[in-house]
């Protein structure tokens, strides 16, 4: 993919998210989360992508969060981790778009951010294996997902959701079979089985 002018950015690729709550999160709807609050671990990885004429593609951005109640009163603590892959110039560049800095579909999102207590370089990984997916994020994150499907055996997808990490796509919803986060900044001690996990594909340009 390459930026066209007059565009900031253009991102391509996948979505992996997994948190505390019950199998569907309510904050997809705008609910309350289960149990009051929700700690999550988000991840986008970029399959193709330039920002400012920067080329990120192939790397992984991830957030740890600590939303303290309805996702839309905001206020969410979260640690960043950029993928220790990448150069100072597209690190710089993947927490100007996720820090909503530069505008567009994730500057809604970033928006609800309160305080980021940290930014750590850090191994990132993500894979998708035929609907299963495996997170880790350096020594803090460890989720093994899979997909809820239907009927026909295909996957379970959320559509037009009140909210959501990859706007403008739908959302393959499941569970995360194992969710162990553990990060002190955000007060996170989570060892958890068959709580909610999501999945998507995404296309952001600004």
């Amino acid at each position: 993919m390459t930026t066209q002018a007059g565009t900031t950015y253009a991102l391509e690729g996948r979505l992996l998210e997994v948190c505390t709550c019950d199998v569907l999160c309510p904050c997809w709807v705008g609910a309350d989360p289960d149990g009051g609050t929700c700690d999550s671990a988000v991840s986008w990885h970029v399959d193709r992508g330039t920002i400012q004429g920067v080329d990120v593609s192939g790397l992984t951005f991830a957030i740890s969060v600590h939303i303290p109640g309805n996702i839309f009163q905001g206020n969410w603590k979260v640690v960043a981790y950029v993928d220790e892959q990448a150069t100072p110039q597209q690190q710089d560049a993947l927490l100007s778009v996720f820090t909503g800095k530069l505008g567009g579909p994730i500057a809604d999102l970033a928006s609800l951010i309160g305080e980021v207590a940290g930014v750590e370089r850090v191994p990132i990984t993500f894979q998708v294996d035929k609907g299963k997916g495996t997170l880790a994020i350096g020594q803090t994150v460890r989720a093994e997902l899979v997909p809820l499907t239907g009927p026909t055996g295909e996957a379970t997808t959320l559509h037009e959701s009140v909210f959501s990490t990859i706007p403008g796509s739908p959302a393959y919803v499941g569970k995360a079979e194992q969710f162990r986060s553990k990060v002190p900044a955000l007060g996170h001690d989570v060892d958890l089985q068959n709580h909610n996990a999501i999945q998507g594909t995404f296309r952001f340009i600004a």
